[in-house]
């Protein structure tokens, strides 16, 4: 398992545009991806589960990964979750 923390950086926070964005791209990975905020962690590639966390600008996530391709999934991740123009 590979992990790392990231701080949303979109002035919305991953409201459903930009989480809708993430979990199209935590979808393009064989791993099993999870996203969380604050002790609840939800399932990467459910944009509902996302969208429950509630994660406003300033936030930071923990995004983990397990599998084949875990490290390219969490650091492309960070690196989406981290633009400030995310989903708009």
């Amino acid at each position: 398992m590979y992990s790392r923390d990231a701080v949303i950086l979109n002035a919305h926070g991953l409201h459903a545009r930009p989480a809708a964005v993430f979990v199209r791209t935590a979808n393009t990975f064989e791993s099993r991806i999870t996203l969380t905020r604050g002790g609840t962690t939800v399932n990467a590639r459910s944009v509902l589960e996302v969208l429950s966390l509630g994660v406003s600008a300033g936030t930071v996530v923990s995004i983990a990964a397990a599998g084949p391709d875990e490290k390219a999934a969490v650091d492309t991740l960070v690196r989406l979750v981290e633009q400030e123009n995310l989903g708009q």
